[in-house]
């Protein structure tokens, strides 16, 4: 290929510069690579689209233009040889860090950033993890009835003022620039003081008003209204009614109307036991987070730039993809979550660096203990996957090949797998040190403490799978 390896020199514990030379025979072949290229895309009078000869082509694109463009087509392909020859895997791109054009030969210094190995993974088997779990009191029992009271609650006129807690029923007018904005507008919408739901300062102008009071306020466009979130608006609330809720008495008559008891005292016994079940079950979290967090910190590694650059990319990339769903530009995000570029990009960084760090730990640990991915495992996945992008199983197949994230999604179980293993072997204790039993992972309660039936995890949870987009 005409090519020599001049150097390969360490710059880092994973980092390698690698210089090669381009020679005239390997110039010349990209000079002749790149004229059939640009010639398919350049119309020359007298000639079929890529036939043109390469002194035509040279003389209408410059000599310059095209030996840079012959030394962009001739260094990857003799980069890639040359990281076989050396053994070398880049993690990421390599990227040009320098290039002398002496003529007859081109020399390139090229930074190549290789994945991190784990000498030692640090000892999680017997590791003790404290873990709180509240006791249920009665007046968390006392909220969870009042909750589901206000579920069956029914509403009646009142011609007082409201205030926390009533429902308002009102005609809102909100203008951006002077125009109805009708994104932010409604009429005869039944609205619950006090809950925040809407328009930011909505519940100070109703507090202590009635029917028929007109009240305006200014505020900020949220997220969620039309695709203008943080531009100023103005607010006009006509209030047409207020209505009280009228909450069921507490009798064991109700008990048995709206739940499979008899008794409030059965209900109550039930609620406790099933909050103190949440609670126990949900520490697993906190025995994962504890685990995690200090393995990660006693993991001796160290990251490239390269990939903590690369993971930026990557996490900013899907967060910027998020906020244009949103309408939401990343200036208007900044400003109204008071952050600086500055203050945003070090944040962005340093959780980069923890994600790579925990996926190298996981990574290891799957190593270490034996761990791999079965192909029925990974079919459930994608079965599991499948439906909840309400897809069928060949089309996210497809999604999935198109995406290139059929490794992807392999790399996940698999470090699902290593956190499993990672809670099989630590202990759970309290704040005197003594064993906490907890429930059997993976078990679901019946409710959650908002008295809602609970849900299989978020498909677009970090800690999960996520599914791919699926055009339909």
């Amino acid at each position: 290929m005409g090519v020599c390896v001049t150097e390969v020199r360490e710059t880092g514990p994973f980092e390698r510069m690698v210089t090669v030379t381009l020679t005239a025979d390997a110039l010349e072949k990209g000079k002749k690579s790149a004229a059939a290229r640009l010639a398919k895309d350049t119309k020359v009078k007298g000639f079929r689209p890529g036939k043109a000869p390469l002194k035509v082509v040279e003389s209408m694109v410059g000599a310059a233009a095209l030996r840079k463009e012959a030394i962009d087509d001739a260094l990857p392909a003799v980069l890639s040889q040359v990281l076989t020859d050396a053994d070398l895997t880049p993690a990421v791109t390599p990227r040009l860090a320098d290039l002398r054009d002496g003529g007859d030969e081109v020399q390139a210094d090229v930074l190549v950033t290789l994945w991190p190995t784990v000498r030692e993974v640090p000892e999680y088997a017997g590791m003790r993890i404290e873990v709180e779990i509240p006791e249920v009191s009665d007046d968390d029992v006392n909220g969870q009835i009042e909750r589901m009271r206000n579920q069956f609650a029914e509403l009646e006129d009142v011609s007082r003022e409201g205030f926390d807690g009533d429902l308002v029923s009102v005609d809102v007018t909100t203008s951006v620039d002077g125009t109805e904005y009708a994104a932010g507008s409604a009429r005869d919408m039944l609205y619950e003081i006090g809950s925040g739901a809407f328009l930011d300062g909505m519940d100070q102008v109703l507090r202590g008003v009635g029917a028929g009071a007109i009240v305006a306020f200014d505020t900020v466009l949220p997220d969620g209204i039309g695709g203008d979130a943080g531009r100023p608006a103005k607010v006009r609330v006509l209030v047409k009614q207020v209505k009280a809720k009228r909450l069921p008495a507490l009798t064991d008559e109700w008990a048995a109307e709206v739940s499979e008891f008899e008794t409030v005292v059965e209900m109550r016994a039930e609620l406790a036991q099933q909050m103190t079940e949440i609670r126990r079950r949900s520490a697993w979290r906190h025995v994962e987070d504890g685990a995690l967090s200090n393995l990660v910190t006693a993991l001796d590694v160290s990251i490239p730039d390269g990939l903590i650059e690369a993971e930026m990319d990557s996490i900013f990339h899907r967060f910027a993809h998020r906020l244009e769903q949103q309408g939401v530009r990343f200036d208007q995000y900044l400003a109204l979550t008071g952050q600086d570029e500055n203050a945003f990009v070090a944040d962005l960084r340093s959780q980069s660096a923890l994600n790579l760090k925990t996926r190298l730990l996981l990574e290891a640990v799957a190593d270490q203990e034996g761990i791999t991915v079965e192909p029925a495992e990974l079919e459930d996945a994608i079965t599991a996957l499948a439906a909840v992008a309400r897809v069928s199983r060949e089309e996210y197949v497809e999604a999935l090949s198109e995406g290139g994230r059929e490794l992807a999604l392999a790399g996940d179980i698999l470090r699902r797998k290593a956190i499993d293993r990672i809670l099989d072997l630590v202990v759970p204790v309290d704040a005197a040190g003594s064993e906490v039993v907890l429930p059997a992972r993976g078990q679901r309660p019946e409710i959650d403490e908002d008295g809602d039936a609970s849900a299989e995890a978020d498909p677009d949870d970090e800690d999960g799978q996520k599914p791919v987009e699926v055009e339909t």
